[in-house]
């Protein structure tokens, strides 16, 4: 159901803005609106123009949650507001000191990586790194040339340059190393090198010993360093664990003082001169029942001014829409917002969802053992984890159950049990003209018939709440739509059950006069509603438009109909399939395969049991809701959620 809504207007002392949403507001569900924009009437209304105090206070408390274990869940909630900011300045300075050292720490890690990356090449290199930078008569040159060049380059060595090249490692592009020449060829022998694409690698001369040591001091420092971030980590947690539930408890009231300091950006205050003090009003939809609680609790409270609108939807808009169902029906609520919220002046069709989805459901998929087990782990997945969809699979699981004893059939065995009503797949009706016909199909046809005229009904329920007299009156989905359906439905069943059908006269009385509503449907709408509207096209496109739009309407109402027997058709097709699991199990020949048999059930519990739902669903919005609902509420968003309450 549609929860009533009021639309009130809260007002008092600026200063108090914070004590009323602490108490009333975090109390009563209230979808707060822009004062300024609603208010328009009110003189000197001025937004807040107020910094959030709490947003950087509690953005340090989230990061330092975010860092406490999770084993540990203590919370303490003692602190007053002072208390609480003077320890996240604590502990955010004390994190901040330990952080900068890390931060340190690691760049002199990353110095270090870097410059083993540089030595690293060089490693096999037997000799001295400062002696032979410090050559008087020689140069070393140190650096990596492409494998392609590396051929020319020895041959260039062999022949008659004068210099020897010490080969260090090399991968699959390049060959890494150095290369001893005198004072005197440097120049010379610089040049060969380059041509030949020998990029210099510039080695620091602090290293002392062969580049191994030398790799070996860088690597046993980025060890040192290493155990250093570790133990400032260490050092980190346990500054977090130290004020674990104080915290948490932080957290949780600046998160509450916080979202009531933001309010403000939906308030407005009134400005009084001489020295007089400013008032905030506040605006927005209250359900009703919470707005006489509210109403009663702060009665006494000479701080805080109450205003109950009349007139809402006049001065306000279209109220926001709150859905208030029983448990049982709670999940369904999921597949009304996939499709969109009641409008105000609708009807919320939660519980016919519910009831009409899992019948459906269950003719569809009837098994008793494939039943109890959508049941069960549907109905422990909803109760573990919360999903809606879930508690829909459990509620479906149940009717599938409840067909399973109907049709008798147990994880695909049809000799267990009984039929308490019949074999979809045995169960033969015969009919006057069209003969012979499954059951299954005939009884999902007629039950078809039946939602039609129902969800008819409920478009006028629908137009009459919303004051809509053309769609009540005249349209296929009206009245004269009702009239029209109904009387050929009562047609076709009095015919097929041999009973004698309504005469001539009656005939173009309840057929024809609706289908001449549905023609006229626009003008008479003007006239039962007093606008008269001058028709825009002529009177030869009016009646080819309206022929077209006739021929949509009876193609529908068939098309409709014929929908519904899916229901029959999956009752069929899963007693078919479970006959092709049993065979190749080979449990219709007495010995029985149970791991071909269980894979074979799960498989088709998993897949039909899909294809089922949505297959149900597709009838419930397309066969269903286009008759009777448009879903064009918008959602009732409080300004504190009911599930954050503790």
């Amino acid at each position: 159901m549609i929860v009533k809504m009021k639309f009130l207007s809260i007002s008092g002392p600026k200063n108090d803005i914070d004590r009323v949403c602490e108490v009333y507001l975090s109390k009563y569900e209230m979808q707060l609106e822009n004062a300024a924009a609603e208010l328009k009437t009110t003189d000197n209304l001025q937004p807040f123009v107020e910094v959030n105090p709490y947003k950087e206070p509690l953005a340090k408390a989230e990061q330092f949650s975010a860092l406490l274990a999770d084993e540990d869940q203590r919370i303490d909630v003692s602190m007053n507001q002072e208390d609480m900011l003077n320890l996240i300045r604590d502990v955010n300075h004390d994190y901040l000191d330990l952080l900068e050292k890390k931060e340190l720490t690691k760049k002199q890690v990353d110095e270090y990586k870097e410059k083993l990356l540089i030595m690293e090449p060089f490693r096999t290199l037997e000799l001295d790194m400062q002696k032979s930078l410090k050559y008087k008569y020689m140069k070393v040159r140190f650096g990596r040339v492409d494998v392609n060049y590396y051929k020319r380059l020895e041959k260039y060595l062999f022949d008659d340059l004068n210099a020897v090249f010490i080969e260090g490692t090399r991968n699959e592009n390049y060959v890494y190393g150095c290369y001893f020449v005198s004072n005197a060829d440097s120049s010379k022998v610089d040049s060969v090198f380059n041509s030949l694409h020998f990029e210099r690698i510039v080695i620091p001369s602090e290293y002392i010993g062969t580049p191994a040591q030398a790799c070996e001091e860088l690597e046993k420092a980025i060890e040192e360093k290493q155990k250093e971030i570790a133990e400032i980590e260490k050092q980190i947690r346990e500054l977090m664990a130290k004020n674990a539930a104080k915290l948490r408890g932080a957290k949780r009231r600046l998160e509450e003082l916080a979202t009531n300091f933001d309010v403000r950006k939906l308030a407005a205050r009134i400005e009084e001169g001489d020295n007089k003090e400013d008032y905030y009003i506040l605006c927005g939809w209250m359900g009703e029942d919470d707005v006489n609680k509210f109403l009663a609790e702060s009665k006494n409270d000479d701080k805080v001014f109450v205003v109950v609108e009349e007139d809402k939807e006049k001065f306000f808009g279209e109220p926001p829409t709150k859905l208030k169902n029983p448990r049982f029906f709670k999940p369904f609520e999921m597949f009304i917002r996939m499709y969109g919220l009641p409008a105000n002046d609708e009807m919320d069709p939660t519980m016919f969802v519910a009831l009409t989805y899992t019948f459906i459901f269950g003719a569809m998929f009837g098994d008793v053992g494939q039943g109890l087990c959508l049941f069960v782990f549907g109905g422990l997945l909803y109760l573990i984890k919360k999903i809606n969809l879930a508690g829909i699979i459990s509620i479906a699981g149940l009717f599938s159950t409840f067909f399973g004893f109907m049709f008798g059939s147990i994880f695909g065995f049809e000799d267990v049990i009984q039929a308490r009503w019949l074999r979809p797949v045995d169960a033969m009706t015969n009919l006057p003209f069209i003969g012979q016909l499954n059951t299954v199909f005939v009884v999902a046809i007629a039950f078809g018939m039946g939602l039609n005229i129902l969800v008819m009904i409920f478009n006028v329920i629908n137009a009459v709440k919303s004051h809509d007299l053309e769609n009540m009156l005249f349209s296929h989905n009206g009245i004269a739509g009702l009239v029209f359906y109904g009387f050929l439905v009562l047609t076709i069943v009095l015919y097929m059950t041999g009973h004698k059908v309504p005469g001539n006269i009656m005939m173009v009385i309840f057929l024809g006069v609706p289908v001449l509503l549905f023609v006229f449907k626009e003008p008479l709408g003007n006239l039962v509603t007093k606008q008269h509207k001058k028709m825009e096209e002529g009177k030869v496109m009016f009646f080819v438009q309206a022929f077209f739009e006739l021929f949509e309407t009876m193609l529908s109402y068939f098309s409709n109909t014929i929908s519904y027997v899916r229901i029959g058709a999956f009752a069929v097709s899963h007693a078919a399939m479970m006959e092709v699991v049993l065979m190749l199990s080979g449990a219709s020949a007495g010995h029985t395969n149970w791991i071909v048999f269980v894979l074979g059930n799960v498989l088709v519990c998993g897949l039909e049991g899909l294809v089922v739902g949505i297959q149900v669903l597709r009838l419930e919005y397309y066969e269903m809701f286009s008759r009777f609902y448009k879903g064009t509420g918008r959602e009732f968003k409080p300004f504190h959620s009911q599930s954050d309450r503790k």
